[in-house]
């Protein structure tokens, strides 16, 4: 059995983060290794939340691996909440991968055009270096902006994209991929990089009129556990495009209306039979 670390906070309440990565790549038949970063009681949007940054046991854990032997096939990041964060999680790289893991980095930190609040661009050019030791990053367009110094565009043609991917391709992951792409009209979807082959991939669904928080953690939760089932990053990013649009729509129709998350345990069956 594949064996995958993944790292990032952890909502108590509000799905998103460990709370899908978790479920979600073990559902695939993948045993999954958490190294929590942060413990919040929910996600930040909502109001007064708690935070527990767990900086200070990032080290003695990974430690505590280290003496016990511990390997992975894939180390998988999302959110981080500081600069600090992202030197321990280089620190790990180093430590953990072997000859055939495999590193995923999805730099959590901005979207529609602006940083998260508690960021800034001495955070952004601490993660470019995280991504540089990445073998697939999976940013979104205003990440990718941000981290190679384009502008940001809401609307725009396929060209601005392959620009974008090859200059993230500059920072020296094998393969880059970008979320969030809208080539036609009432489509969304991906768009992928390989540096090596110079290859382009894009794949393309129907854009649903609707929005909510750990999206993104879905998407790169499910590409990491049909990687590691053995698909290749173009399926993978495939299975993962079509499976979050589907539990976006299964949520739209929940008369409770769980505007906190996706209702991802309903569908987990449906990903488990997905090609």
């Amino acid at each position: 059995m594949k064996r995958v670390l993944t790292i990032q906070d952890i909502s108590c309440f509000g799905k998103c983060s460990l709370t899908i990565a978790l479920p979600v790549i073990s559902a695939l038949g993948v045993e999954t290794v958490i190294l929590p970063t942060a413990v919040l009681s929910t996600h930040t949007l909502f109001s007064d939340f708690t935070v527990k940054d767990l900086s200070d046991q990032i080290e003695p854990i990974t430690n505590h691996w280290k003496k016990e032997g511990i390997t992975f096939d894939a180390v998988y990041t999302g959110y981080l909440g500081s600069i600090g964060q992202i030197d321990q999680v280089k620190e790990i790289f180093r430590t953990f991968k072997g000859e055939n893991t495999a590193v995923i980095v999805d730099p959590v930190m901005a979207d529609n055009g602006k940083l998260y609040a508690a960021f800034d661009m001495d955070y952004v050019k601490k993660n470019t270096e995280l991504c540089a030791m990445a073998d697939i990053i999976v940013p979104n367009i205003t990440e990718a902006a941000f981290m190679t110094g384009m502008e940001y565009k809401e609307k725009y043609e396929e060209d601005y994209i392959r620009e974008l991917l090859e200059k993230l391709a500059g920072l020296g992951a094998k393969i880059s991929v970008l979320t969030g792409v809208s080539l036609e009209e009432g489509k969304t979807g991906i768009m992928g990089y390989d540096r090596e082959t110079g290859e382009y991939y894009v794949y393309q669904n129907r854009r649903i009129d609707a929005s909510y928080h750990g999206t993104g953690d879905l998407f790169s939760s499910t590409f990491v556990g049909e990687m590691m089932k053995g698909k290749n990053w173009k399926d993978a990013m495939r299975i993962a495009a079509d499976y979050t649009a589907h539990t976006i729509e299964v949520t739209l129709k929940n008369p409770e209306n769980p505007w906190y998350g996706v209702d991802f345990e309903a569908t987990i069956p449906e990903l488990i039979g997905m090609e």
